[in-house]
């Protein structure tokens, strides 16, 4: 009888799979007002470990590891970090599992993880580029009218203009890179060109060339909940396009807005203090 239960558990699970699937293909986002567009208007926030590994990954001690007597323990630059510094597991958003690297990039990839505390972009608050903006550990927000899209980040008041007309090429690399939007129906697409090699995916050192081109998809999957999904191309660094995808959720609270959070200033000390007249100890 074992095998029969484990079958009907199988079709109710298939069975409300479809019945959710077509929930949501039924689902109808309200319009934007004066016309058919759908609204995405608000304040959005990721709700995973993306950002510490968009790859499945277990917790550990801590963001850099160095070996020890009976294991992996924490580098001497983030020892007493203690539990702060602690890395929380990751179910991973990258669909299928695995990002698809070419060699000599998995091995760059590696290094960036062993070295994390000096190559890390977001430890000097260097802007985090697309998509990682979107599922730092912080709030955007989606400003839309008929013929625009502005988003802006919490995170070191990044922000980006989502250009619904062809702009041509990026006149120049830059951290958030070049952004032109088009509608798949009620999904929102866009192209982002033109970014800095500089940025990484995450905390594990996941990265990319300045060749990368990333395509966002937008898609309002309830009233207070959108599907995001971004495919990477980048044929320097890997050997398919991947993609990865995620839920956003609508922030709440009844004074939802985002903070200044202008950590700029809050990294002066680390990368200039050594050239004070008198420099604080280090």
């Amino acid at each position: 009888m074992g095998w029969l239960k484990r079958s009907l558990n199988i079709l109710v699970m298939a069975l409300l799979g479809v019945t959710a699937g077509a929930g949501a293909d039924e689902y109808k986002a309200p319009r934007l007002e004066g016309s058919d567009l759908p609204n995405l208007n608000g304040i959005w926030q990721a709700l995973n470990a993306a950002n510490y590994n968009i790859e499945m990954a277990t917790a550990s001690h801590s963001l850099q590891l160095r070996e020890g007597p009976m294991g992996p323990l924490p580098a001497v630059k983030t020892l007493y970090l203690g539990a702060v510094g602690a890395v929380p597991p990751s179910l991973g958003v990258v669909v299928g599992g695995k990002i698809p690297y070419k060699p000599e990039a998995l091995a760059l990839r590696d290094e960036n993880k062993a070295n994390w505390i000096d190559r890390d972009p977001e430890i000097k608050c260097f802007l985090p580029g697309v998509p990682r903006a979107t599922y730092m550990p912080q709030p955007f927000q989606i400003f839309q009218n008929a013929d625009s899209v502005f988003i802006a980040y919490q995170y070191a008041g990044a922000t980006r203009e989502i250009y619904m007309e062809d702009p041509g090429e990026a006149p120049v690399d830059s951290w958030m890179g070049w952004s032109h939007g088009t509608w798949d129906g009620d999904t929102l697409v866009v192209k982002v060109t033109g970014q800095l090699d500089s940025t990484w995916f995450d905390r594990a050192g996941n990265h990319h060339s300045a060749y990368m081109t990333v395509t966002e998809r937008y898609t309002p999957m309830s009233d207070n909940h959108l599907m995001y999904e971004a495919t990477i191309d980048d044929p320097q660094t890997f050997t398919e396009p991947w993609t990865i995808r995620m839920p956003l959720y609508r922030r709440m609270e009844p004074n939802a807005q985002l903070m200044e959070f202008r950590c700029v200033e809050f990294v002066e000390e680390l990368m200039y203090g050594e050239w004070r007249r008198e420099p604080l100890p280090r």
